[in-house]
């Protein structure tokens, strides 16, 4: 999603969130997350001016002092930026892929299921699994930080199941466009 993203070519518009736009935003995300509420202050001040940053493709970022923090898709679920996933690794639910994956995925592709069942690949248990559209944080065997955030395309337990096909739809990855924004300015 974030490829070819540049923040001068991709950028079509900003503006500050009042404060009630705000705090529905940041109780949004700890409903969401609720395990970085304790967090929040840090990640999201309440006196810091939040600006939603308006992109090309119905992309929207969530920044504090110029810094992408959270990014959403047609208005959909805010997703961490992998800066601060790293910093808040334990934020959202995780899958791990095996090795053979990675080179994949930093190169923008979707995960598809036997990566995320083969050897070195882990995902909650069957019965815990997780739901079909959940946000996923993926770490790849042997590694300790996430290195894209996705989208699960079926639920955790159909991915075991199935075994075939794309089951995350990667949103953002090390190395593309949005990790490579420190800042809008």
């Amino acid at each position: 999603m974030f490829k070819k993203f540049d923040t001068k070519e991709s950028i079509t518009g900003q503006t500050q969130a009042k404060s009630s736009v705000q705090k529905s935003i940041r109780a949004k995300i700890v409903e969401a997350y609720p395990k970085i509420e304790p967090y929040m202050d840090e990640i999201i001040p309440k006196k810091s001016p939040l600006v939603i940053v308006k992109c090309q493709d119905r992309i929207q970022l969530l920044c504090i002092d110029n810094v992408p923090l959270f990014f959403n898709h047609f208005d959909g679920q805010w997703m961490p930026t992998l800066r601060l996933l790293h910093k808040y690794p334990f934020m959202m639910p995780y899958l791990q892929v095996d090795r053979g994956a990675i080179k994949f995925i930093l190169s923008s592709a979707h995960i598809m299921c036997p990566g995320l069942t083969s050897a070195g690949a882990w995902m909650p248990p069957a019965g815990e699994g997780l739901p079909t559209e959940t946000p996923v944080a993926i770490f790849a065997e042997g590694k300790t930080l996430p290195l894209a955030i996705g989208v699960l395309k079926m639920s955790t337990d159909e991915i075991r199941k199935i075994n075939k096909n794309v089951g995350v739809e990667t949103m953002h990855h090390l190395n593309d466009g949005l990790w490579k924004t420190l800042s809008l300015h």
